[in-house]
């Protein structure tokens, strides 16, 4: 339907939504909600293809996230799962067909704040409030690679053509007010796939950076920031012939 900004259907729920997202074939949406106002967090599943579950709000799936609330979620390869982050740190594959849990492990000891994969899908990389963002395969969960900052990290993306990964963060919002702008340090920052090291940083935002983003072609990326601006950058010849010296 191309009506412009035509509402398809309405979903509702009883508390607030923290993430959602459409499997690969864009048949099934996924969405969590917020454990608030006595709520439990659940992640809800829904077949685009039976007007019923729409019509009647009833996803034909729904699981309970008892311990710790989802704050960050994506399908992973094939639409069979989905990869969750918890608020308390853990990663779980959940099965989009039975919604057991495939695999969980917890490799970072403060929220995961952003899940982004990578083009081909066989890696994610996660953002946490632990100051740090880590590689791992999306199939084991297998945790492969660490990017250390000293701020908390609150979105990373992976180059669609290089080994490289985009970071940004600062600190929690509700600080910054506490902070002068000129010290808060709101560089998007680079690092090396492989070696682990940062190899440049982007001034410009005066506020925390809240999500970043390369472009599928890989030339240029765009940052999102507390400060209320979206700066979309075009990286200069200089970064595409760079080499990182080990």
């Amino acid at each position: 339907d191309c009506e412009t900004g035509k509402q398809l259907a309405l979903l509702k729920t009883n508390s607030a939504v923290r993430t959602c997202g459409f499997d690969f074939g864009g048949n099934i949406i996924m969405f969590s909600t917020d454990k608030q106002m006595g709520y439990q967090c659940f992640v809800s599943f829904f077949d685009l293809r039976d007007p019923s579950q729409i019509d009647n709000n009833e996803p034909y799936m729904k699981i309970p996230c008892n311990d710790s609330k989802i704050t960050s979620a994506v399908w992973g390869p094939l639409g069979e799962c989905i990869i969750a982050g918890h608020e308390g740190g853990e990663l779980n594959q959940y099965s989009a067909k039975s919604g057991e849990v495939l695999v969980n492990v917890k490799e970072h000891s403060r929220q995961i704040n952003d899940i982004q994969l990578s083009r081909d899908m066989t890696m994610f990389v996660t953002a946490s409030k632990d100051n740090t963002a880590k590689l791992f395969d999306s199939t084991t969960l297998e945790h492969q690679k660490t990017f250390r900052t000293e701020r908390p990290v609150n979105s990373a993306a992976l180059s669609p053509n290089y080994d490289h990964v985009v970071l940004g963060g600062g600190q929690e919002a509700m600080d910054v007010t506490t902070t002068s702008t000129r010290i808060g340090k709101f560089e998007a920052r680079f690092f090396h796939l492989a070696f682990e090291e940062e190899f440049g940083r982007v001034k410009g935002h005066f506020g925390p950076i809240n999500s970043v983003a390369f472009h599928p072609d890989g030339k240029s990326y765009s940052s999102g920031g507390e400060d209320g601006y979206v700066r979309i950058h075009y990286f200069d010849p200089q970064y595409f012939e760079f080499e990182f010296e080990a």
